[in-house]
């Protein structure tokens, strides 16, 4: 927890965990304002989490979300009375407190001097430089000045594609002036979690501060995106600052909706309901799997796309194979509630994950998606939407529910004007530059070729666009191309795993002869390549710009 001081009767922080809130009260605050919206971050937990905490340690809270860059009038107002409501001092987090620290600005323009807003939000640690020019502009989103930071390539989003890019260029180039522009403190290996949930790995091991990753000579602009303005080659971040730039690579990641299944955010964590797609939830799994002796296990899978398909009926395998090694197996239902027809959309590694299917025993039940869940009561509620019957929606008990969250494009990705009209940044599939912005592309899970979206494909893609990226500032042509490459290390049993590899149109792309690895068939050797040798190659290698077996293809000329 960091309370940043504003003023006597506020400060603000980062996001905070629930096990903060007993701090917040032992410093003298009597009140908290939440400004950020839930499922933000794969880290972040629930304002139902933070609510009840609060409500323990004897704190009023407040809920007043902002999507991240969208701090309005109404917002700012809305802010300032509950300043005014709320017993002091308050309390007020966000993603990184810029939200917090803007809403408070905002609500002080029309009776505080423009240089006292300014000296205390900077003694605070944030630069509101732009918000007073926002304000001097009437509410307009501030105008480009002399001040404003200028790169040569900006990289949205420090994720795995962010951060690989980065290496990648500068391995190619030097001399070019980049910056990274992401608001997060932590880098998580999220193709791990799914072992935290089958006891594989401990959530530590999947997680590195974001300083220790960033490329050494690349700028780390810790702020959130608010708005894109191609047409000037700026973006705009959380405090209305603005940054130029001569070439933009946009890599955010997608947002997890927990929101679009009713009474989810209110259950995450306890009567069953777990997920490992979040960071302090797969231990939860893990927890859930090893305890459960009988009952009904649900794993869900919603409509695509989403990252990592597999993940879904990984987190099955692994637990069905717990509990046929522990003796209950038949004592449990499994229930694999797909939104899907398909069990995989690969034909060629279906008949080895249906061969597990029957080993587990587990119900396959297509055309299921989650819409409600009722935890105290054990209850999950399905729509059906069967070809050529009429939608009915059913209620399901549990005594554990894997969920796997709807997910979409980050809002400020979906109302730019980069996106296409499904909400996903538009390039062309082979070179991943944008259709309609020359010094724009694009890699990763937001981006809208018809890839699966994976750490594995991202490997991929991101010395494409670095060398697209510096054929372009030196004047040649884009000769690298994407063939599709996504990889799905499907866990069908501890020790064994089904390595998917394949391209665009399905098309099997396998890195390793049949006689190493055949990825039709479950293979201890390709679990050994999950378990030992792709985290280090993750943190090693991809990460540090050293693109081993991803060395892009180049088309020839004439």
């Amino acid at each position: 927890m960091e309370a940043k001081r504003i003023t006597k009767h506020l400060s603000v922080s980062p996001q905070i965990a629930a096990t903060d809130l007993w701090e917040v009260a032992s410093q003298g605050f009597r009140s908290v304002i939440c400004n950020r919206p839930d499922g933000e971050g794969a880290d972040q937990p629930t304002f139902e989490e933070i609510e009840a905490a609060a409500k323990k340690a004897g704190l009023e809270i407040r809920y007043l979300p902002v999507v991240s860059g969208k701090v309005s009038d109404d917002d700012a107002t809305a802010f300032g009375a509950a300043l005014e409501e709320l017993p002091k001092p308050v309390f007020a987090y966000c993603r990184t407190g810029t939200r917090s620290a803007t809403l408070w600005s905002l609500a002080q323009a029309e009776t505080r001097p423009v240089a006292d807003i300014l000296e205390r939000t900077k003694a605070a640690g944030y630069d509101m430089a732009g918000v007073v020019r926002r304000i001097a502009n009437g509410g307009r989103t501030p105008t480009e000045t002399a001040e404003d930071a200028r790169f040569d390539v900006v990289i949205v989003g420090a994720g795995a594609g962010g951060i690989a890019v980065a290496s990648s260029l500068k391995a190619r180039k030097s001399d070019l002036e980049i910056a990274i522009i992401d608001p997060a403190d932590i880098h998580y290996y999220q193709p791990g979690w799914t072992m935290v949930g089958g006891g594989v790995f401990k959530a530590a091991e999947t997680a590195k501060t974001m300083g220790s990753l960033i490329p050494s000579g690349v700028h780390w602009i810790k702020s959130a995106v608010a708005a894109f303005e191609p047409k000037d080659n700026a973006v705009v971040l959380d405090g209305c600052r603005i940054v130029k730039y001569g070439r933009l690579v946009v890599c955010p990641g997608l947002k997890l909706d927990w929101h679009k299944v009713e009474g989810l955010v209110d259950t995450l964590g306890k009567n069953g309901v777990t997920s490992n797609y979040r960071y302090d939830l797969a231990p939860y799994t893990w927890h859930l799997v090893k305890t459960l002796k009988s009952g009904r296990a649900l794993f869900t899978q919603p409509p695509m796309p989403i990252k990592c398909a597999g993940a879904p009926q990984k987190a099955l395998y692994l637990s069905g194979d717990h509990w046929k090694r522990s003796g209950d197996l038949d004592k449990i239902n499994i229930e694999f509630m797909n939104a899907g027809g398909v069990l995989f959309g690969v034909k060629d590694y279906v008949p080895a994950l249906m061969d597990y299917i029957k080993r587990y025993d587990a119900k396959l039940n297509f055309f299921h998606n989650l819409v409600a869940i009722d935890g105290p009561a054990r209850t999950a509620t399905f729509e059906v939407k069967e070809p050529d019957q009429e939608v009915r929606r059913i209620d399901v008990g549990f005594d554990m529910i894997h969920v796997t969250p709807p997910q979409v494009a980050p809002d400020f990705i979906r109302v730019s004007p980069l996106a296409d009209a499904a909400g996903w940044v538009d390039v062309d599939q082979a070179t991943l530059r944008h259709k309609s912005h020359d010094n724009i592309w694009s890699l990763g899970d937001v981006m809208n070729a018809p890839n699966a979206k994976t750490a594995a494909a991202a490997r991929k893609q991101a010395p494409v666009v670095a060398e697209n990226l510096v054929a372009d500032i030196e004047g040649r042509s884009a000769l690298a191309q994407y063939d599709g490459y996504g990889s799905c290390p499907l866990t069908v049993e501890r020790g064994k795993i089904v390595l998917a590899e394949f391209g665009y149109g399905g098309k099997l792309l396998p890195s390793f002869p049949s006689w190493l690895i055949d990825g039709t068939k479950p293979s201890k050797a390709a679990w050994l390549l999950k378990e030992r040798l792709l985290p280090p190659i993750y943190w090693k290698a991809m990460l540090r710009g050293k693109e081993w077996m991803a060395k892009p293809e180049k088309v020839t000329v004439g």
